[in-house]
């Protein structure tokens, strides 16, 4: 079954950087530390901004994220104490090399889903984006999740680099025991937005063509399968996940956005003073999702213009759709 994820104001979903450091270099990382900070947050700061998010929704879902956060020797505390405080999901985003002994440290309950990064379905698509012996550790660290019984889902960013390698992920996913699958694309923001060896994003007709098929393929398969919508018909409506979710991206140096885009510009819309969450004053990120354009995403517009492309008579081809819509397929 396919249907589009819909925004919603009765959950809230944390994406919480507890620290930006990681072993490895993507090509495609979007960590930017002079906007971001170098910093690992001590356990206490962790507790006490997971606490502002527990009290401010009863359904909010926390996202672990770093760098890379399985270095962080206080996540599986972090974990549990997101527990106790009622979150209703835990997810770690993990590329697989799994430190502090995270599988022994953490009960499978105790987490929803330990979610991998992987970028290719060979050794050498993945290993020339993420790093030598990134492909080995990934999928040797899955299995050991899976085999432990963990939940476990796949991520994969897609790009002009690795976009022909999407078609062999199904088989792998089945044989890795994979529950979930997602398709990333990626954004021009961090290293990719310095022109990095990845490559660009994937055109739309690319796009549009070859993603519903590979997720489709995937859903036969029994796993679910979700992918950003992208691309809008210019007759379809457009919404901005910054004025109809709530969705929040912390990273270590207190800066909180709600809008992935805009993570490499001092464009927060709020940030941690202490323990206490406060609202940045204009003009900032919330001030240009009010904005409407007949591109759709005022930030795509923005920071990649080049992405869209134009009729004759100076009207877009596509609206580009929220980054945060999804589609998502079921078995």
């Amino acid at each position: 079954m396919q249907k589009t994820v819909s925004f919603s104001k009765h959950a809230c979903n944390v994406f919480f950087h507890i620290l930006t450091s990681c072993n490895l270099r993507c090509a495609h990382c979007y960590i930017n530390r002079e906007q971001h900070g170098d910093q690992t947050l001590p356990l206490a700061t962790i507790e006490a901004w997971l606490r502002v998010f527990a009290t401010k929704n009863k359904v909010a879902n926390v996202i672990f994220l770093g760098g890379e956060p399985t270095l962080h020797p206080d996540l599986p505390a972090a974990v549990r104490m997101a527990r106790a405080m009622g979150f209703k999901s835990i997810t770690i985003d993990t590329n697989g090399y799994l430190f502090h002994n995270i599988l022994e440290r953490l009960d499978p309950e105790a987490v929803d889903y330990l979610s991998f990064s992987l970028d290719g379905a060979n050794r050498q698509t993945n290993d020339r984006i993420r790093g030598r012996g990134s492909y080995d550790a990934c999928t040797e660290g899955l299995r050991r999740a899976v085999a432990a019984g963990f939940h476990t889902s796949l991520i994969y960013t897609v790009s002009g680099t690795n976009l022909d390698e999407l078609k062999k992920m199904p088989s792998l996913l089945s044989d890795l025991g994979v529950e979930r699958f997602f398709i990333q694309v990626i954004g021009l923001r961090g290293k990719s937005a310095c022109g990095s060896r990845t490559g660009r994003q994937v055109a739309a007709q690319d796009w549009l063509t070859i993603i519903p098929e590979v997720a489709a393929q995937v859903a036969r398969r029994g796993i679910t399968a979700t992918y950003p919508k992208v691309f809008l018909g210019l007759d379809d409506p457009f919404e901005c996940a910054g004025l109809v979710a709530d969705n929040y991206f912390i990273f270590p140096n207190g800066r909180v956005y709600r809008c992935p885009l805009c993570e490499d510009f001092p464009l927060h819309s709020m940030k941690f003073a202490g323990d206490r969450l406060e609202t940045m004053p204009p003009i900032n990120e919330a001030d240009l999702f009010q904005l409407t354009i007949p591109e759709g995403c005022v930030m795509n517009k923005l920071v990649q213009p080049e992405n869209i492309t134009y009729h004759r008579d100076g009207n877009p081809e596509y609206r580009v759709a929220c980054c945060l819509l999804k589609e998502e397929l079921t078995p």
